[in-house]
């Protein structure tokens, strides 16, 4: 009789939703995730290291606006936005910070939900993709842990840890038109 082994649930970051809309020749990105914690960085996080997720986008069709892009940011992403989460001792909460705006929650769970959910996030120059169809257009999305963000002595115990490598990987984008 052979045993049949299930794996281990792992630490990482699920895509929940992955959609942009053709709003005035721009794309106007939706996304929202689900992070699960490794131990190690919920007591780091606990510790008070902030840690930082980084958004990203990146243009896959039309292919030369693509290649030229690739070009112009050498192979860098076409947009990013960065997402600082912190454990605040003092209030018992966790605080959410992208750019300058902050939020607070009282749970984890609450803030994790709100790292890397984004509504009408314009990714393009205006007009950048005038006259193309939903179906001509395509780009990718990921959210990922930024070790580079980490203080050095985590970086470093980063570095080998696959735990501390948390990554969506690349989602593709499902394009809508505008409602008109």
């Amino acid at each position: 009789m052979a045993c049949l082994a299930l794996p281990a649930q792992a630490d990482t970051i699920a895509s929940r939703m992955a959609e942009a809309e053709l709003v005035n020749g721009q794309l106007a990105v939706d996304t929202r995730f689900g992070i699960k914690l490794p131990p190690s960085l919920t007591e780091a996080l606990a510790q008070g290291v902030t840690l930082t997720f980084r958004l990203e986008f990146e243009l896959t069709r039309p292919r030369m606006a693509a290649y030229y892009l690739n070009l112009r940011d050498l192979f860098d992403p076409h947009a990013a936005i960065a997402y600082k989460i912190a454990y605040q001792t003092l209030t018992n909460r966790y605080r959410v910070t992208i750019g300058g705006l902050s939020s607070y929650y009282g749970t984890l769970a609450e803030a994790l939900a709100m790292v890397g959910a984004i509504r009408g996030w314009r990714v393009l120059e205006p007009g950048q993709l005038a006259g193309l169809g939903p179906d001509e257009v395509a780009g990718k999305v990921r959210l990922q842990l930024d070790i580079a963000e980490l203080p050095k002595p985590f970086q470093l115990n980063a570095l080998g840890a696959s735990d501390w490598s948390l990554s969506s990987g690349w989602v593709g984008l499902g394009i809508r038109r505008e409602p008109s």
